[in-house]
């Protein structure tokens, strides 16, 4: 493990370390199906608390570390967790609400004497289906739910990673410039699994300037990151001359990435970009779309292959299905449903969501979209964010990849607007690309030249940033909230 270029434990320090705290943490009576939640920025010590929680045969609970202290100790006691580890500033915020299960700090004395406890002499066995990672959803429309991850989900994910994303190498590293609360975190196990190099940017998060020197100091780097970072470092690449020297593979997903997006960051990097689509529920493992399908310009169906989140993962089976839960034909739009042996067991003390989510073994993801006749998944929007327009659905991705392909439009979010008579308007609210005065006309002009005239935004919004979660993903359900407040108004 790396804390920027310096070296902090190698395999036998890590193994030794997370084998000492899990004895530690038996020693105060935390083992199998106890919780221990992890509230940590992304530092080395975040594995060893990981693997000790494992080690001792316990559950972790990772939280997002940007959440506020409130919005942290609702998941922690939501989970029940019996011990929270945290990073400083963090362990002061929850030490400040008075959480009433102990904190540990990593920085200090406490952490530092349950990494001197004489190591554990044998990892405490579990079950495959025992839960092995307590994993909340960013909570976008209300309370995050408690997705149960099983031992064997993790395998499995893990495994299915080298023949469907990406082959590892000893000799490569992964460099952690997201949350390892979600994605980024899941991914440390097929590195671990081959052992490779761990490396935590001294900025303990994504800078972009950073992850170009890492990756050309490690020379073979691996990087998980959600769209909006695919984005940015191709803007800083071109605006600073990067090449992206060193960087071996940037798998991204976790959010819609544009076209015109991945086009430029191809033509910039190269082939090095993978797509997944996944869900907590079904973690980072419904499909995948590999390096030589972002990259392709050569076959007849590459822009709708581009489009798409790609085919079913290995342990996967993949179904669209109509209101009724029947399948339905090659290109036809339904809900996109998922079934095998990575799809949770349901949600955490929730059994009526875990009833509505879970049908006849197969989840009901929430998502909208179809399958090609290649198998190939192109992801709509969520049932939710669908919009109805006199009787016709009007998928907002499909009218945002159209507004994205204007030089004037950095950022863009699609919306339905209550109208008396036709249901929904489509809205678009629009960051302008730096420099750029593009109007109404303009937009319009452009959208009828890319679009069905019905389905262009009737009304711009014109706005400085997009409200987004920790994760990045924009929060629509706060844009329709501006809409209510303009119409009240």
């Amino acid at each position: 493990m790396f804390f920027g270029t310096e070296l902090v434990a190698d395999y036998g320090t890590f193994n030794a370390d997370a084998a000492s705290v899990a004895a530690a943490l038996q020693a105060r009576g935390i083992g199998p199906g106890d919780r221990v939640a992890i509230f940590m920025k992304n530092v080395p010590d975040y594995l060893i608390v990981e693997y000790a929680a494992w080690y001792a045969g316990a559950a972790v609970v990772p939280i997002n570390a940007k959440l506020h202290a409130r919005e942290a100790a609702w998941i922690i006691e939501d989970s029940g967790a019996t011990v929270v580890f945290a990073t400083p500033g963090g362990a002061d915020d929850l030490a400040a609400i008075q959480l009433e299960i102990p904190i540990i700090d990593v920085s200090g004395d406490d952490f530092a004497d349950m990494k001197k406890a004489q190591p554990l002499a044998v990892v405490t066995p579990r079950a495959p289906g025992d839960m092995a990672w307590l994993f909340y959803t960013s909570g976008t429309t209300g309370k995050p739910k408690g997705v149960i991850i099983t031992h064997d989900m993790l395998i499995g994910m893990a495994l299915c990673y080298f023949p469907d994303v990406d082959q590892v190498r000893a000799e490569d590293s992964t460099i952690y410039a997201a949350p390892m609360s979600h994605g980024a975190g899941l991914y440390n196990l097929m590195h671990v699994l081959v052992g490779a190099s761990h490396v935590f940017p001294p900025s303990g998060g994504f800078d972009e300037a950073e992850i170009f020197e890492l990756a050309r100091h490690y020379g073979s780097a691996h990087l998980f990151a959600a769209p909006t970072m695919v984005k940015r470092l191709t803007q800083m690449a071109k605006a600073s001359g990067q090449s992206g020297t060193g960087l071996r593979t940037i798998t991204y997903g976790g959010g819609p990435m544009y076209v015109a997006d991945i086009i430029e960051a191809v033509d910039h990097f190269g082939p090095v970009f993978v797509q997944i689509y996944g869900q907590g529920e079904c973690p980072m493992a419904v499909t995948a779309l590999s390096r030589s399908d972002v990259a392709d310009r050569a076959h007849p169906n590459w822009r709708e292959r581009l489009i798409s989140v790609g085919r079913a993962q290995s342990l996967v089976e993949v179904m669209i299905g109509d209101a009724h839960g029947q399948a339905m034909a090659p290109g036809e739009t339904g809900e996109i449903m998922v079934r095998g042996d990575l799809v949770m067991p349901g949600y955490w003390n929730n059994p009526d969501a875990s009833a509505k989510t879970i049908v006849d073994g197969w989840l009901l993801t929430g998502d909208m979209g179809f399958l090609d006749a290649d198998g190939y998944l192109t992801l709509q929007d969520r049932s939710k964010d669908m919009i109805i327009s006199g009787g016709t659905n009007i998928y907002p991705r499909e009218v945002e990849e159209a507004l994205m392909f204007h030089d004037g439009v950095a950022e863009v979010s699609v919306v339905g607007r209550p109208e008396p008579e036709w249901g929904e308007d489509v809205v678009a609210f629009v960051v302008r690309a730096e420099g750029s005065n593009v109007d109404e006309a303009a937009l319009d002009a452009h959208c009828l030249d890319q679009i069905a005239r019905f389905k262009r935004p009737k009304a711009y919004f014109w706005v400085s940033e997009l409200p987004k979660n920790n994760y990045g993903k924009v929060l629509k359900t706060e844009l329709r909230e501006r809409l209510t407040e303009m119409s009240d108004g």
